[in-house]
């Protein structure tokens, strides 16, 4: 006779039948006993320092694999620990879910250990956020929240474990265990004719963009995008950043939106990042088309550009990309010379960019950073590189090539970086993780870096150390003036000294002559690694053409 499971067992198993193998996690009392139901389920428990590093992590995991990440964390203080870097999830579109610990349910309102209202915290960011109610359905929640996770609009869903349903047992026959052959379900497809009204509507316009959501940063999505832009002859980016238009990835990005006739927002809402399609930024008659695969973001775009919405759809992005490229096979395409032009300014970097170099010694200026650490980027197709938000790291995101990359995301949050840099190694056994951030940044998960070597995960972190808080003091010195500058201040602290005791390789860089040289020993090294370069205090690029 089949013994009965525990309710960790079947949170264990179901996680295992889903195929995530791969949890990230902090140990904590209510989840002690996932932890031992592991063993049988053969869970490999990534065990981090921080509860956000675990969130971190799975939000890595979800935008580079497009499967659901998976953190666990304790109940209470961990949960709180945790829910502040979904956020980050939250603003990214990644499909992850946090599981929670719970304090039991008979201790509920009678001021039970820890006890806190976890859902209700974890819900303004998050898709979906609940309490288990039943031992034997497990798993059916666990397959209902990764469902929420990878379908429509993808993002972070919370449940939390209530610590006497993980210990209650339950019989074989009462467990009902997910549906493994259905995950995620679909948007609506975007209709034929409603496709051919999209291309019709580009047709007409002199100076169309297509502008994708951050969900589509992908590997895969940017081949796709890629495709979309060839078959419609109309430029195409993907808008993954909170600077929006000002990040400097897309070159002369803001020149270039003045000049709009049509926008076609492809799963990218109508935001702050997009200036709302308004004026100064976008010519007050620009017109739009919306397609999302979430209602109220098509509505929204409708509240907003009020009759300059040509049309809003409802569907599936991805797919609807594809019946996009397949329709435009069928209909006379417009010439190439928009996209020509357009594709210039988004290429454009100043001249400048390739010569400039620090007026202070023992200084580096971002840019001859960057200029070292390219070739590397660009040797090995499947590079991970990986920009941590600051001024420092905007510079990475401008100069670098953009394949494989991770950003810290619409949200605006830093401090996830190092994170990223352990899912991406987990996920990329071969090709080199850079991750890219300031000596602000690193202060927020630096105990990391004891993860990242005892598991044995290599990766490269290039630090740009200016001994501030830069991004808060270009504020200051914009808004105030530099005789108002204060609080901002850091040490030129010897984070790689810190990485070395950690068991990590350590390189200091204060001549620009000396970065190759690092950067070549710390890939060699076979070790994580911390490049702490000592650069100027220089503000973001923002790149705009003469005349």
């Amino acid at each position: 006779m089949t013994k009965p499971l525990r309710g960790a067992d079947i949170v264990a198993r179901s996680l295992a039948r889903l195929g995530c193998r791969h949890v990230f996690t902090l140990s904590g009392n209510h989840i002690m006993s996932i932890f031992d139901a592991a063993l049988e389920a053969k869970l490999d428990l990534v065990h981090v320092r921080h509860e956000a590093a675990a969130v971190h992590m799975a939000d890595a995991w979800g935008r580079l694999t497009g499967d659901a990440g998976i953190a666990l964390v304790t109940g209470g203080p961990g949960h709180a620990n945790a829910v502040g870097a979904l956020f980050t999830a939250l603003g990214a579109e990644s499909p992850m879910v946090l599981l929670s610990g719970h304090a039991a349910t008979w201790e509920l309102g009678r001021g039970g250990f820890q006890e806190i209202r976890q859902a209700d915290m974890a819900a303004p960011v998050t898709k979906a956020s609940w309490t288990a109610t039943s031992a034997a359905t497990l798993g059916h929640d666990l397959d209902k929240a990764i469902r929420i996770a990878t379908s429509g609009r993808l993002g972070p869903v919370h449940l939390s474990l209530p610590s006497d349903l993980l210990e209650e047992r339950v019989e074989s026959n009462a467990i009902v265990w997910p549906d493994t052959r259905r995950i995620a379900t679909p948007a609506p497809a975007l209709a034929d004719a409603v496709a051919d009204a999209v291309l019709a509507a580009i047709a007409d316009a002199e100076r169309p963009l297509i502008l994708a959501g951050p969900a589509l940063s992908s590997t895969s999505g940017r081949a796709l995008i890629n495709r979309l832009e060839a078959a419609t002859k109309t430029p195409a980016v993907i808008m993954e950043s909170p600077r929006g238009i000002a990040d400097a990835t897309f070159g002369a990005f803001p020149d270039l939106v003045r000049r709009l006739d049509l926008i076609v927002l492809l799963g990218k809402a109508l935001d702050f990042t997009t200036r709302w399609a308004s004026p100064p930024a976008f010519d007050p008659g620009v017109r739009l088309i919306a397609i999302d695969p979430e209602a109220a973001l098509v509505e929204r775009a409708a509240h907003e550009a009020g009759d300059r919405l040509l049309l809003g759809a409802i569907a599936d992005v991805r797919s609807a990309a594809e019946t996009l490229i397949a329709r435009a096979a069928k209909v006379k395409t417009r010439d190439g010379d928009w996209l020509s032009e357009a594709r210039a300014a988004l290429d454009y970097r100043p001249d400048t960019w390739a010569t400039v170099a620090a007026k202070t010694a023992g200084r580096l200026h971002p840019a001859e950073v960057f200029r070292a650490l390219r070739p590397y980027i660009a040797r090995h197709a499947d590079t991970v590189l990986i920009c941590d938000g600051g001024e420092f790291a905007q510079w990475g995101q401008s100069m670098l090539p953009v394949r494989r990359r991770l950003v810290n995301g619409v949200a605006g949050a830093i401090g996830g970086s190092l994170s990223f840099a352990l899912s991406a190694r987990l996920i990329e056994p071969k090709a080199p993780v850079f991750a890219v951030l300031g000596d602000g940044t690193i202060g927020f998960h630096l105990a990391e870096f004891e993860t990242a070597v005892r598991r044995r995960l290599p990766f490269v972190a290039v630090l740009g150390n200016d001994a501030c808080w830069n991004a808060e003091s270009q504020i200051q010195l914009r808004e105030y003036g530099r005789e108002r500058m204060h609080g901002c201040e850091l040490l030129p602290a010897r984070y790689d000294q810190v990485v070395t005791a950690l068991g990590g390789h350590g390189e200091f860089v204060d001549n620009a002559a000396d970065l190759p040289g690092a950067i070549e020993r710390s890939l060699a090294s076979g070790k994580p690694a911390c490049i702490n370069v000592m650069v100027e205090s220089i503000a973001a690029p923002v790149v705009r053409r003469a005349g």
